[in-house]
Order: structure tokens, then sequence, then C-alpha cells
């Protein structure tokens, strides 16, 4: 037995991915893994170097890897024992992008792709995290306390980390050159030359039947093995590899590894007995990875302008739009674009400090709203408030200008990111919306104790909030206070209660829907409004009443109230899957016209569609009733 393989072996087992295979098997990937010593400072390889043979794994010491930006050296991530890095030759075929070097001497464990391939392929469980490593570069070192974790981990619970690859977009070439099997090979590479294209499909009537690539041009025709004048059929690689058009990023990769193939044929049903739809290639999926959820955090955090954190909006949109077309439930989607968009306002945040200087006080950015329940996947407007910590007197004034100046800055660079200024003006930029501590407790005290007076009129949505940026006490003290105001408030549930059912009705008595009867949306249906406002109100009224903190997401109140109130567990549950429905019909509208998606052309929908958004408006009624009668609304009905 070699004992050196084995207590490799040993040592990999302890962690991700090779805490997926047997023993076994890794000491059968034992027995070929090379061991580097590097002493301090040694590069291992660097931006531009040629592809390795093989990817590392950290046995002792630390390995530092940097990237050039702005002409400078800039540390990516530092890599500790059991850190998997150097993955670029497992998904991609150009140079290196970044260099490897040791911060002191280390040993490196060099793990042949070649003899590591077969075990990818076949567990689906190491293909993922080798994704997620290569997509995020390395792990997240800067983070200690979560130092093993990858970047992506810290965006994704539990239920969602696995489907990670299963969220990202897949754009591919969806005009792909297609040839019969007698074209002669000349004709064929000016076709592709002319085309800028580095692949064809052989066809015969629609149906694939072969592939040729610059590859086969190189290996069969450049080195003299079949003249010019042949016919593709005998280059062409065949059979051609083929998939679904709704293939996702982990699949793909999976049938590039499995076959050994560079390019896969996209038809109608996956199969190659039907329509040619594509060519997906092997740089596809290193763009499609570029949009991993937990790279366009790391994007954020270096981003230094607008326009930088523009486009890592932009990218979320592809992201939110594809993950809706592979039917990813939606309550994921809203919590991948709730940390991305939150990611977005918290470097705003950073930007304008690092052009300020440092705040004078303490203080807590709190977004409200829509983005405060993580439900903001569409470019709707900004809704933020900030509280500052108390100060003294002849300070008030000093401290609050400069909030209010971060404020504006903060809202402006956010405009400029696609977020819409608050046509209500609820933004921290507005001096009523950015005060101390103490001023926002009599605020709150108003509003409950007091609720319809004109004075601050209160909005529903101050109720709904998630910090973005600063102290999280200040935010406990704002819960502290409306929970203790909400025991035995009456008047305050009355006010709520009346507000929540104050919106037409969405279906009017022959059971058709109420549509905009003036202006520029005449004859179109506001789902926002009529449809998904009663239940987003609803869910916070009911759960104020019952006094459960910290659940601000519709979805997720209703399954709570399922569970604090199982009397009417059956009416909580079909209202949290209607907002389901109601919120995704708005999306698709959304992004299919770049707006808000609060009206929507009824007319342009199938009847099964109509069907399924009436069938949603169903639990409303229920929840009405249930409202009702729970609160005897009577003093502002």
């Amino acid at each position: 037995m070699n004992t050196i393989a084995e207590n490799i072996a040993i040592f990999l087992k302890e962690y991700a991915p090779f805490n997926y295979l047997s023993h076994d098997e890794l000491v059968e990937v034992s027995n070929s893994i090379g061991v580097i010593m590097l002493e301090k400072n040694k590069t291992l390889f660097k931006i531009e170097d040629k592809l390795h043979e093989s990817f590392y794994v950290v046995a002792s010491g630390v390995i530092h890897l940097s990237f050039i930006a702005d002409a400078e050296e800039t540390m990516l991530n530092k890599c500790y024992a059991g850190d998997v890095f150097g993955l670029r030759p497992f998904f991609a075929k150009n140079n290196y992008m970044m260099t490897a070097k040791a911060r002191e001497d280390s040993i490196v464990y060099a793990i042949p792709i070649k003899i590591f391939k077969p075990f990818v392929s076949q567990n689906p469980n190491v293909l993922d995290f080798l994704l997620e490593s290569f997509a995020s570069n390395t792990r997240n070192s800067f983070d200690k306390e979560k130092r093993g974790n990858l970047i992506t981990d810290t965006i994704y619970s539990d239920q969602t980390s696995g489907e990670i690859q299963y969220f990202q977009s897949l754009s591919y070439n969806k005009t792909p050159l297609k040839i019969a099997s007698k074209a002669v090979v000349k004709d064929v590479a000016q076709l592709m030359t002319d085309n800028l294209s580095n692949s064809v499909i052989v066809i015969e009537e629609n149906f694939p039947i072969g592939i040729v690539t610059d590859t086969d041009f190189r290996s069969k025709i450049a080195n003299g093995r079949f003249p010019l004048i042949s016919t593709v059929d005998k280059i062409m690689s065949s059979p051609v590899v083929t998939v679904s058009e709704n293939v996702s990023v982990a699949e793909a990769q999976l049938m590039l590894l499995k076959h050994s193939v560079s390019h896969l044929c996209v038809t109608v049903d996956g199969s190659d007995k039907s329509d040619v739809k594509g060519v997906i290639s092997e740089h596809d999926l290193v763009v499609a990875q570029s949009n991993n959820p937990g790279v366009l955090v790391r994007e954020i955090k270096r981003a230094l302008t607008p326009k930088e954190l523009k486009q890592v909006r932009e990218k979320l949109t592809d992201l939110i739009q594809s993950s809706i077309a592979k039917n990813i439930p939606l309550a994921h989607i809203y919590n991948i674009s709730g940390e991305i968009i939150s990611a977005i306002n918290k470097r705003a945040i950073e930007l304008a400090i690092l052009d300020l200087g440092s705040p004078p006080a303490r203080f807590a950015w709190l977004s409200i709203g829509s983005q405060g329940r993580k439900e903001q996947l569409l470019l709707t407007d900004q809704d933020s408030i900030l509280i500052f910590e108390d100060v003294a007197a002849d300070k008030y004034r000093d401290v609050k200008d400069y909030f209010i100046k971060l404020s504006k800055r903060v809202t402006t660079i956010l405009e400029k990111v696609g977020f819409l200024y608050c046509p209500n003006g609820h933004m921290a930029s507005n001096m009523t919306w950015c005060k101390s501590l103490t001023d926002w407790v009599k605020q709150y005290n108003n509003w409950m104790k007091t609720p319809g007076e004109i004075t601050d009129e209160m909005s529903s949505i101050f109720f709904d909030y998630e910090i973005v940026f600063g102290e999280n006490k200040i935010e406990d003290a704002l819960t502290e206070v409306i929970f203790n105001n909400v025991k035995n408030n009456n008047l305050f549930f009355d006010y709520l209660g009346n507000d929540t059912l104050r919106k037409n009705p969405p279906l009017n008595f022959f059971k058709k829907f109420n549509l905009e009867e003036e202006g520029e949306n005449k004859g179109k249906f506001d789902i926002k409004t009529k449809a998904i406002m009663p239940l987003i109100d609803g869910a916070r009224l009911l759960i104020l009443s019952m006094q459960i903190k910290g659940v601000n997401n519709t979805y997720l109140r209703f399954k709570q109230l399922a569970m604090a109130d199982p009397k009417y567990s059956e009416i909580y549950l079909s209202c949290a899957e209607a907002f389901q429905v109601l919120s995704k019909y708005r999306t698709l509208e959304g992004l299919k016209n770049d707006s808000t998606g609060q009206f929507i052309n009824i007319d342009e929908l199938t009847k099964i569609d109509r069907e399924k958004i009436k069938a949603a408006l169903v639990p409303m009624k229920e929840l009405e009733e249930l409202i009702k009668d729970r609160f005897q609304l009577t003093q502002f009905s």
C-alpha cells in the first residue's frame, strides 16, 4: 500500500468536494497526485500562463491569488489548507487570468484533471462545488469566521445553495450554421470564416447528424489527414451531443465533461431526432458563470462608480428572467434578488461615505417597502429611511446636515443605477425621513397612538423595513418601539385594517376584471393595487397583531401565520400561493415591457392565464372576511 497516497486521501476527505468521494476513490486519485513545495513568494502560475494539466489543493501554508485591475495587481483571495484553486483548465481553454503565489513556505497538491474528470461527470455534487468555486474564483477567505465557505454560500439558504447553477442564464448561438453532409470542406471553412463562427452543424432533414469545429480543421485538415476537397462527413464528430432548449449551466457543463466535447447541439426536445435550435460552446458557459449570484455580489463590492453598479443590476435582471423561465420557485428568486439589491444599496452608501468622509455619529440605513420585504424583482422606485444615534443638542444640526448630504448622494447613485426616486418622497434624502432615533421613536408613537392624523401621514410601508447598512442596535430599538405599541392598540389596528380593505375589488359583480376607466392605462388591470397590495397589507396587519417579529416577506408572513394561527391555516396558505402567482404575472409583465409591471393588458393573456389570475383572487375574499371579523372595524370605516 502506498502510505503517501493513503495519507493524502485521508487529508482530502476532510474537505469539499473530496468528501463526496469514497475512500477507495480518493486513494485512486491520490496515487496520481503531484506534491509541490513552494518557497515563500514563489509563483505557481501567473496571468497569461498557459493552462496546466492539473488543478490544486493547498496542503499547508497560504497561497495568494491576485489579478490586474487598473494597471495594478490586486489581491483577490487567500487560500488556506483544503482550499481548491486553479480550476480554469476544467472549464475554459484560454490562459490563466490570475496569479497564484505562495505567501509563506507552502505545500500544494497537484491533481491531474484527466484523472479527476470521471469522478466529476459521475457526481453532480462534485461538479456543483467546482462550478461554484470557479465562478467565484475561490473561497471567501477574507471573512475568517466563514472561511471554508464559498462566496456564494453567504447569500443562499441551505434550501437554495444546491440549485445555484440553475439560477444562471445561459445565452448561446440560436442561429447556428447548418450544412449538408456532402458539403465540401473548403467551402465550409470559408462559410465559418465569413460568419466568424467556430462550429457548424451537419444536418439531414434538419436533424443533427454531426458537428464540425475549428478543432476538426486543425487536427484533420491542417495536418494533411484529409484534403480540402473532402466532404464534411469525413471530418465531422458524430453523433453530435444534444441537449434541450431549457438546459441549465450545470447540466450543460456536465454533458461537456461527460462526453469530452467542446460544443453541444440544442434541439427542440433534446434528442438528435428533432429540429436544431442552437449551439452551446464552452465559451458560453464561461460567460454564464460570470452571472453567478456570488460573482455579482463580489462585483458589487469592487464597484467604484454607479455605472459599474448598473451593469450588475442589468445582469440581475437577466438572472431573474432566466430563473422564472426555468420555473425556479419565486420565493428563492426573491431571496437572491433581495440580497443582491441590498448589496447594491450598501455599496452606494459606502461610495457616498468615501466621498463625504466618515459619519459624525453611528446610524442605520433602512430600506422600506418592497425592498424591505425582499420583494423587489423589477426596477421600481427606491424607499428608505435613515436613523442616526442621539447626539448633544448643539451638534444635532451639523450631524443631521451630514446625513442629509450623505442620503442625497446615495439616492442619486441609486437613481443612476436605475432605481427611480420615490414619487411620494419616502427616501432618506427627504429631511422628514432622516432624523435621530428619539425623533423616530416620537414619529412611530404618533403614528400608532393617534393614527389618521394629517401630520406626517403614516404609510404602512414604514412597517416593512430591513437594515442595509449601519448599527443593528438602532434597528432593534425601532422594532422594540413598534411592538410595544401594538399591544392592545385597537385604534391602530382599526386604522390599518380599514386601510387594508379600502382598495377597489379586483373583480366586478359579473366576475370580470375591474379595469382602469381612464388615463394612459385605460382598459388595463392594475394587478399591483387591486390584487397584490391587499395581500401585502393583510399579511402585515395580521403579523403585527400577533406580535411576530422579524418576518418581513409577504409569502413568509402567510407561512408563519399558518403555523401561529392553525385554525385559519388553509386561508393563509392559499394567500401565500396567491401572492406567488400574482407576483409572477406582474414580474413577467414588467420584464416584457421594461416597466414596473403594475398594469396588465388582460386581452394579451391566454384564457388559461386569465383563469389562473382569477383563481388567485379567490382567497382575498376569505382574507377580507377574516380581517373584518377579527378586528371589528368601526372608526375608520
